[in-house]
């Protein structure tokens, strides 16, 4: 009987013990990338008391887990090198490489994925692997009530592949996984970070890390703490407002009742779903449907007003005997909002919402000698339905592209009042912060970069303050107050104005490039020459990465030859009748050029007039009648400023500016 409770004893105190686990935090885990050179640390959580055994790189380090239940411990630092095995406990993380790791953080430009450029860099995207580059996407999280020990166990589903995504399609699921830079994976990866990736370990040869916490969509204000925000206590206000578990999940089903009646109105009352032979059926009789222009605004409206819900084009492209036996891609350029696509009476794709270019396979099965009938149902939420300009319409074979005309014949299928917004906890202030970066701020980075704004170009006059605080306040939580820290600057967009204009993209580029002026081991990325009017994700990513590389080439590796700005503004002097504008030593080997445009004067309060410019050697003269008292100039400074040209002999556009004049 003794010996039974005896046993029955020793076996509820390994039982006991085999409970008491030992967690290590997601962004540890298989295929990581550690920072060289620098300490290495492991953290957890246990039970207190529990003894945490750890082997890295054949050594051996114990500790007790403090009452707190959190520990950790910094090893050793190493050189790159790789791979290698961390036990801790009975956990055992493999695969871990020592390299550079970067932070990549901000909006939908930071988080578009590499299958959305795949048209633009198709050879070099299908030529290229790398198993020393790997890459981490931060699930998304927005949680308002404090800071996250771990990151999210749930992710965000997403399908185009830059974050504009409907809340309501988290899946309840731990998704943090370090991939490797293969072909299965590389459609995943951010295109900036997958073109910056390569470029760093074609010039350093060591492993890269890449860690992306970004999120389409998202304000600054998300991105920052508590803490961070004390000097802007109305956005802790805004918080408040919103850090209701209830309140949520009452909006949340609100929203999700308001959309699914929307949609079933519409689809109730679409003429063309409703009828006996359905609008997009091949063989439908449109004779007496409307021709119009897709770019014109005659359909758009209807009883003077813009017309929300479903309308229909349809037209017909000619093929060959051979063409039709070829797999081939429909592209539709880009829609406001939302669209389905036929072919031949069979659906080929849709998308959701505005900003994704619309590009479809369609197999040869459903093609056919002679006349093929193409029909798009577009959907309006709200505001302007439209075909967006100066985007490829076509059908795309190997060998053969059949352009899709601008005329098309039109029917409304159903005009239906705006669809009501949705309540969006996306940009709470603090949340993206608490979730998305708190849980890794014991990871040591080589630099970090933010590539974020187009979210508060309506609030650009405090964005300056914002970013200042946010470096700062990450500096201090990584325990780097150095740590090489890029700004992309936002990129040309939108439409050019003929006349000087304010403009809240201009006043946001210029808080950017204040913020790198004024805190130190910060530095611009000009991306200025590098948008598209018509596309909020350019996407020429490639320069992009380069630009930045440069810049991090210079702070985080003290290359001191590298050349990784543009004539960067420092002082404009009003002298002898004319204003002389310089530029920082070393940026300002300026390309000489008569009659630049793009630059402006305001004088005694009026409003901003053009005035002529031009380079003389290492500075810009600008000329004019200069009465009154000349307050300020401003260069590039409209949303899409596409004739200015002030570039450096190293080909580096100069960054919009605003100065006071001397």
């Amino acid at each position: 009987m003794k010996n039974r409770i005896l046993s029955a004893l020793l076996f509820l105190f390994v039982l006991s013990s085999a409970d008491a686990k030992v967690t290590l935090p997601a962004i540890l885990t298989d295929g990581m990338v550690m920072q060289r050179e620098r300490p290495i640390s492991i953290w957890g959580w246990a039970e207190k008391g529990e003894k945490v055994s750890i082997t890295f790189n054949k050594k051996n380090y114990s500790l007790i887990t403090p009452d707190n239940g959190k520990w950790k411990i910094e090893l050793p630092a190493m050189k790159a090198g790789g791979p290698y095995t961390l036990k801790v406990n009975n956990i055992v993380v493999e695969d871990i490489l020592i390299g550079d790791v970067w932070l990549c953080t901000g909006q939908s430009n930071m988080e578009l994925q590499v299958r959305r450029v795949t048209d633009k860099y198709a050879k070099e995207i299908a030529e290229y692997e790398n198993e020393n580059i790997r890459f981490a996407k931060i699930p998304y999280g927005n949680e308002t009530k404090g800071i996250q020990q771990d990151i999210a166990r749930f992710e965000m589903k997403s399908d185009q592949g830059d974050g504009h995504e409907d809340p309501k399609a988290y899946k309840n699921i731990s998704s943090l996984k370090w991939k490797k830079m293969t072909k299965g994976n590389l459609e995943e990866c951010g295109a900036l970070v997958y073109f910056y990736a390569k470029e760093m370990y074609k010039r350093k040869g060591v492993p890269v890390g890449i860690v992306n916490s970004s999120w389409g969509g998202s304000t600054i204000e998300a991105w920052m703490s508590e803490d961070a925000l004390k000097e802007f206590p109305i956005k802790l206000t805004e918080r408040d407002v919103y850090n209701s578990d209830e309140y949520r999940k009452a909006a949340a089903m609100q929203s999700m009742m308001t959309d699914r009646q929307w949609s079933n109105a519409l689809y109730k009352n679409d003429k063309g779903m409703q009828s006996e032979k359905r609008w997009y059926a091949a063989d439908l009789d449109d004779s007496d449907w409307k021709r119009v222009d897709m770019f014109a605004n005659d359909w758009k409206i209807s009883n003077g007003r813009m017309a929300n819900g479903s309308h229909w084009f349809r037209q017909n492209i000619n093929l060959t005997a051979e063409q039709a036996k070829k797999n081939s891609v429909l592209r539709v350029g880009c829609i406001v909002d939302a669209d389905s696509v036929y072919v031949n009476g069979h659906f080929v794709g849709t998308v959701s919402y505005q900003y994704p270019p619309r590009i479809y396979n369609v197999p040869a099965s459903i093609l056919k000698e002679g006349s093929n009938n193409v029909t798009v149902r577009m959907i309006s939420y709200g505001g302007m339905p439209s075909f967006v300009k100066d985007k490829l319409y076509c059908l795309a074979q190997d060998g053969d592209t059949i352009n899709l005309s601008h005329e098309w014949k039109y029917k409304s299928g159903c005009n239906m009042p705006s669809k009501a917004s949705s309540i969006s906890f996306q940009n709470v202030p603090t949340g993206m912060f608490n979730s998305m970066i708190n849980p890794i701020l014991n990871l040591k980075f080589k630099g970090a970069m933010w590539y974020q704004g187009e979210s508060n170009t309506g609030q650009s006059n405090e964005y300056e303050a914002l970013l200042l605080s946010m470096i700062g306040d990450w500096r201090e939580r990584f325990n780097d107050r150095e740590i090489p820290f890029v700004v992309v600057q936002l990129p040309n967009f939108m439409q050019h104005h003929k006349n000087p204009v304010e403009s809240g993209w201009a006043g946001l580029r210029e808080a950017q490039r204040q913020v790198t002026m004024k805190l130190p081991m910060t530095a611009l990325t000009v991306a200025i020459d590098l948008g598209e009017w018509n596309d909020i994700h350019p996407l020429n990513k490639k320069d992009l990465a380069f630009r930045i590389a440069q810049q991090m080439e210079k702070m985080a590796y003290k290359n001191s030859k590298v050349i990784s700005d543009g004539p960067i503004c420092e002082k404009a002097v009003l002298k002898d009748g004319k204003i002389e504008i310089s530029f920082k030593e070393g940026t300002d080997k300026l390309i000489q050029e008569k009659n630049m445009k793009g630059f402006a004067v305001q004088a005694d309060r009026t409003p901003y007039r053009w005035v002529k410019a031009s380079t003389v050697g290492n500075k810009v003269i600008l000329e004019g009648e200069f009465k009154g008292k000349v307050l300020k100039v401003r260069y590039g400074w409209d949303d899409n400023p596409t004739d200015i040209s002030l570039k450096n002999e190293a080909g580096l556009p100069a960054s919009p500016f605003q100065i006071d004049v001397q």
